[in-house]
């Protein structure tokens, strides 16, 4: 289990250890660059819009046409935090199902102690709605359950894998348990709760591939467009389905959650998504954080 202070510390202690190098670093801000002066206009510099209204953008005109003489001078100490990430917004898109996975709450929680003055702002969609939101700059991170090659422009760092289990109704024959992870093969006659293509899909083609693999088609029945729809029809008999083992923190009456046997079985993918060209700083200090803390439980799971 990874500490949320072990986290903060580390990212405090060096907040650019760990950032990617993929080939796509923008340019970072400097400390006492205020934005851009041309002869026809000014423009404020994303670090100090950050600071408005305590740095109004007419004081920012003036220290800016001074750079031509001896210096800029000093800029508002909130602008020089804004400028190294250590204050501004954060938004975070996360999928109906990444809470129940300890890592995630763990990370958000770990960067809210190394940032204290970034406030995070979080919102649930789906991957379809989060493609558009990020690329629209509405999201700057968002935690993924697919895995998907990125997009132009957006940059995809897979961070863990979990296995995936049986959701049963607890008076299914196989809910009692007996010590043993379940055959997938002997959900073979089982109807299964399909999720939609167009909400779910990466969970419907894990499924799908998991069932081919054990040597049976699945005999689809209803569709659910969430996972916890899925486990609100497995819990009135309408079928099984297999969900991320992180799932079975969702304690529901009528549910009972069995392993499945084999190391080949389905997985369930963790990652996080974020616009490659993005010049925040936040952004970068959230991204090292959440991936240094993803080869800190590989190393600890390696050497266990």
């Amino acid at each position: 289990m990874i500490g949320v202070r072990g986290i903060a510390a580390e990212q405090r202690a060096d907040p650019h250890r760990g950032a990617p190098h993929d080939g796509a670093c923008p340019t970072p801000y400097t400390e006492g660059r205020l934005g851009d002066l041309d002869e026809h206009q000014f423009t404020l510099t994303p670090a100090v819009r950050t600071t408005r209204p305590h740095f109004s953008a007419s004081r920012a005109r003036s220290a800016a046409r001074s750079a031509a003489g001896p210096g800029i001078g000093v800029a508002p100490r909130s602008a020089k935090r804004a400028a190294r990430g250590e204050q501004g917004h954060l938004r975070l898109s996360v999928p109906p199902t990444a809470p129940f996975h300890p890592f995630v709450p763990t990370v958000i929680r770990a960067f809210r102690d190394a940032y204290p003055l970034v406030s995070l702002a979080m919102e649930e969609s789906l991957r379809t709605e989060t493609l558009e939101r990020l690329r629209g700059g509405q999201v700057d991170v968002a935690f993924l359950r697919a895995s998907i090659a990125a997009p132009e422009g957006l940059a995809v760092y897979p961070l863990r894998e979990e296995p995936m289990v049986a959701a049963l109704p607890s008076g299914h024959a196989l809910a009692r348990d007996d010590g043993r992870a379940v055959p997938l093969r002997a959900l073979a006659e089982e109807t299964f709760i399909a999720y939609a293509r167009d909400t779910g899909p990466a969970l419907y083609e894990a499924m799908a591939a998991a069932c081919l693999r054990a040597g049976f088609v699945p005999r689809l029945g209803q569709e659910a467009p969430r996972i916890t729809t899925a486990l609100s029809l497995v819990a009135t008999g309408f079928g099984v389905t297999l969900v991320p083992a992180s799932m079975q923190r969702m304690a529901l009456e009528g549910v009972t959650y069995r392993e499945l046997e084999g190391a080949d079985g389905p997985r369930a993918f963790l990652g996080i998504m974020a616009r490659r060209d993005d010049p925040s700083a936040a952004v970068r200090h959230f991204v090292a954080l959440v991936r240094r803390a993803a080869r800190r439980r590989d190393d600890s799971a390696a050497a266990s």
